[in-house]
């Protein structure tokens, strides 16, 4: 009998809410002493540091999950994550980012534990086309027209990035783990050319389930994980239209779907309404390949609820000054992976 290493490996999902931590000088661990005002004092950058009080709970957080693998969205850079991992973390992990095509300056990026048995590549699609251009690019293009600046363009690229991380024991071009992490186009559409950012965060899907595809056909057996922040429903029950693709082209399933969780359990984020009433839903996701399926930990997968300094859970905020209070406006989706074979 051939004896077959294998690993178990923890997992964290958090959109982190604008994780900027910015500095004019490498920071020391004395920034940490400092008040709010002194905090956000020691960066010029154009981009307001996230409060320090909130980066304290995030680290609380996920120093509390002890994931081997972080995947964050919403990161100002790779300075920022090195910056949390320094002064939050103790240096346990190492920062992984590259940096995509937000306009905002928010990436997808990951914290990798230290000490763990394999090794790690990094891969970008930010300078991938999406197959997509909006309804007047298109009109403009079938008449001849000059758009974007004079010249025609051919399709947009993501809104951030699809990164595909892969985790292989010597060559990694035989990777035995793949991560897609993205997040997708958001529903805000300032200027008003696509209504709630539907049909490019359509065509961000489906080129994201591209990339599936040709890793599944490059890696046929190997797990895969599909995660990030998606900005809509994309699960089974009521499937908003732009991510029904999942579900007619792929064998994806959501961790929180194969764990058989109840829907308030699986809420990642919770709209205020303006009449005090707050909704759950689920946003953020991390779709598994059916090889990844199997190997899901029983009663691993849950949505993290923030816990107050006493570590009882806080309660769901009822108003927006209650959300303002929370580390981020999402929640962790954490979860365990076991008996992944290094191959």
């Amino acid at each position: 009998m051939t004896w077959t290493e294998t690993t178990n490996l923890k997992f964290c999902l958090l959109n982190a809410e604008n994780l900027f931590l910015l500095f004019d000088e490498p920071p020391t661990k004395d920034v940490l002493k400092f008040n709010e005002r002194q905090w956000q004092g020691q960066s010029i950058s154009v981009y307001e540091n996230k409060s320090l009080k909130k980066c304290e709970d995030i680290a609380k957080t996920l120093l509390d999950i002890n994931a081997d693998v972080i995947m964050l969205c919403e990161v100002g850079g790779f300075e920022s994550l090195k910056n949390f991992n320094h002064l939050f973390m103790n240096d346990a992990y190492s920062p992984c980012l590259i940096e995509g095509n937000s306009d905002r300056n928010i990436d997808v990026g990951f914290l990798i534990r230290k000490d763990l048995p394999f090794y790690f590549d990094l891969l970008s699609n930010k300078a991938r086309p999406i197959n997509y251009l909006y309804p007047h690019e298109r009109q403009s293009l079938a008449a001849g027209y000059p758009v974007k600046g004079g010249k025609i363009t051919g399709s947009h690229r993501f809104s951030r990035d699809v990164v595909e991380l892969k985790f292989f024991k010597q060559d990694k071009d035989k990777p035995f783990f793949i991560i897609l992490l993205t997040h997708l186009k958001s529903r805000l559409d300032p200027e008003r050319i696509d209504p709630n950012g539907f049909e490019r965060r359509q065509a961000e899907l489906r080129t994201l389930l591209e990339i599936y595809k040709e890793l599944e056909q490059a890696h046929p057996d190997i797990p895969i994980m599909v995660s990030g922040d998606f900005n809509g429903n994309a699960s089974m029950q009521n499937t908003d239209e732009e991510f029904r693709d999942i579900y007619s082209s792929t064998g994806l399933k959501d961790v929180f779907e194969v764990a058989n969780l109840t829907a308030e359990q699986r809420a990642t984020f919770y709209q205020v309404k303006s009449s005090a009433r707050t909704e759950g839903r689920q946003i953020d996701f991390a779709f598994l390949s059916p090889s990844c399926q199997a190997l899901l930990k029983p009663n691993s997968a849950l949505a993290y609820r923030y816990k107050d300094e006493f570590g009882s859970e806080r309660s769901i905020p009822q108003t927006m000054e209650a959300k303002s209070r929370i580390p981020s406006d999402h929640y962790p989706i954490v979860f365990e992976i076991e008996n992944i074979k290094l191959r």
